[in-house]
């Protein structure tokens, strides 16, 4: 019986490595991905055009995150082009935090790897509290935010309660990446920069790449 409940781990971690498992939702994120598209269901592209979307990404300097996998026969495995150096840490990496809407383009901000909540509240009041009232002076635009543990802190939750006059708190999707545009961007972002030659050889080149080219596209969203 252990045998087979082992057997079963460890093809479910072989289809997990090769991208072909696919995870299930608890109940609770079940009933939270049910509850945001009933409340969304009925909404206009007008609607949508009021959310500032806001994310970060973290960049590497020499790898992309995760495994490099190749095609190649039995007996090649040594040979140079079957093969790859590597760094400790990957050579560090820059975490980058934007925001965009349909309408104005946020700042790009290099931040700490570990964006604790007193961090975030900085950024939020002073980099989106002035972009969100100068975008919608009405009050009626909408803010983006994920799950991440930051950004349900205390301090954050009591910051948005006492501006909820000035824009709305957008109830997020648990577990829904895929549906925050500025994730396409930063792949774009990253693509292009892998693309470059020569490579930026420092932490210091990198975050000047990553933010000249996020710019470029998150001024251009629509046209990549």
């Amino acid at each position: 019986m252990f045998v087979g409940k082992l057997a079963v781990h460890c093809i479910v971690w072989d289809m997990e490595a090769e991208g072909l498992f696919e995870h299930l939702c608890c109940p609770v994120t079940e009933i939270k991905c049910l509850q945001f598209t009933q409340e969304h269901k009925d909404w206009t592209v007008e609607h949508w055009n009021k959310v500032m979307w806001f994310n970060e990404s973290c960049f590497q300097l020499h790898h992309a995150d995760g495994r490099v996998r190749i095609w190649r026969k039995q007996h090649e495995s040594m040979q140079p082009t079957c093969m790859s150096t590597t760094l400790q840490a990957d050579g560090g990496s820059v975490m980058v935090w934007g925001m965009f809407s349909w309408h104005d383009l946020g700042p790009l901000l290099c931040v700490e790897q570990h964006l604790n909540s007193t961090t975030y509240l900085s950024i939020i009041a002073g980099q989106l509290h002035p972009i969100m009232l100068m975008a919608y002076p009405n009050g009626d635009g909408f803010f983006q935010q994920d799950y991440a543990p930051g950004h349900g802190a205390h301090i954050v939750q009591e910051w948005f309660q006492e501006h909820e006059g000035n824009f709305t708190l957008l109830r997020w999707s648990p577990q829904s990446p895929d549906l925050n545009p500025i994730e396409h961007l930063w792949n774009e972002a990253k693509r292009a920069i892998r693309q470059l030659v020569p490579q930026p050889s420092n932490l210091t080149e990198l975050t000047v790449l990553f933010i000249r080219h996020g710019v470029r596209f998150l001024a251009s969203p629509f046209d990549i």
